[in-house]
């Protein structure tokens, strides 16, 4: 039997054995994370615990609605056992009729049966560490090899465990001059989930130096069970000259292999991202976005638009 248990109704301990016992466990999942992320998160749940689905909702303009949070790539229904597209079509058909909206994102593994249900594919890539340096390294693109001769000729450095605030202030000071959405609460959630991962054991950092001690790249990483998330990265104009961003991540292919780890580039479904990450070999993958609208005209368009203009804003 699938219940919808409020916040205060989940048991922890229960949640965090199930998502550590799934086979498609994730850190985004656990609870720790989700009381960062979204600190009211509910969840929709199986017998005692078999199954769990987060549920990340909202009130807006009097509709309740669920969405996904920042830094939050993939949730949907996690499993201990069997998991098929009836099974996760059910935790679907449970998910409260006071969400007037959803507007989600599942994990990998959660496949539907009812071709109703509006879904979308997006990317993600995903390296498998269990062979050794050479043989990833010979799977590396030309242009992967070629950056990476060119850091080892731009005499730079490599430190891991540089603090969080430093990776933050090099992204706000380059790419985040672009995103207006994002404003000072967002960055300090960033930094209060960073060293709250560290703290758990799950986040390690790292910083690529110049020979003059300047930082052009760094980047933070998100460990569980299997998986190790490039979650966020920063990096100046300088490390586009002198190949910082692939001389971070090959180190840590470096370090981690051979493994039983999978290195997630966590996306993407912007196409030059989606090459650099191939450019070390890594594999497509996809999961789903799924949508769902139980509005009344008119609210039903003019909150499906209302959404849609917040994401088209936060991705410009």
């Amino acid at each position: 039997m699938i219940r919808y248990l409020q916040h205060n109704e989940i048991d922890k301990q229960k949640w965090d054995d199930c998502i550590r016992g799934s086979f498609n466990s994730i850190a985004y999942a656990a609870s720790w994370y989700l009381d960062q992320v979204h600190e009211d998160w509910e969840a929709l749940v199986e017998d005692d615990y078999e199954r769990v689905m987060p549920l990340t909702g909202r009130k807006k303009f009097g509709v309740y609605y669920l969405f996904q949070p920042y830094f939050v790539q993939q949730l949907g229904v996690f499993s201990k056992s069997i998991l098929t597209p009836a099974i996760t079509n059910e935790f679907i058909n449970h998910i409260p009729h006071k969400f007037q909206f959803v507007d989600i994102k599942l994990n990998s593994f959660n496949k539907l049966s009812d071709n109703s249900i509006y879904t979308q594919a997006n990317k993600n890539f995903v390296l498998d560490l269990i062979h050794d340096y050479s043989k990833l390294y010979s799977k590396y693109s030309s242009n992967t090899k070629r950056n990476l001769k060119k850091s080892s000729n731009s005499k730079l450095s490599l430190v891991k465990n540089i603090k969080p605030e430093a990776i933050i202030t090099l992204f706000r000071g380059n790419r985040g001059k672009k995103l207006e959405k994002w404003n000072n609460e967002h960055y300090l959630q960033l930094q209060k989930l960073f060293y709250t991962s560290i703290h758990n054991g799950k986040g390690i950092t790292y910083g690529v130096f110049t020979e003059h001690n300047q930082l052009c790249a760094g980047a933070f990483f998100l460990s569980s069970s299997n998986r190790l998330i490039f979650l966020f990265s920063g990096s100046d104009e300088t490390s586009r000259e002198n190949g910082a961003m692939f001389l971070l991540i090959d180190e840590v292919i470096k370090e981690y292999s051979p493994g039983n780890l999978v290195l997630d580039f966590e996306g993407s479904n912007d196409a030059s991202l989606a090459r650099f990450y191939k450019g070390f070999g890594a594999k497509e993958s996809s999961y789903l976005s799924l949508r769902i609208n139980r509005l009344k005209f008119p609210y039903r368009i003019l909150f499906g638009m209302y959404q849609f203009l917040k994401k088209a804003k936060m991705s410009s």
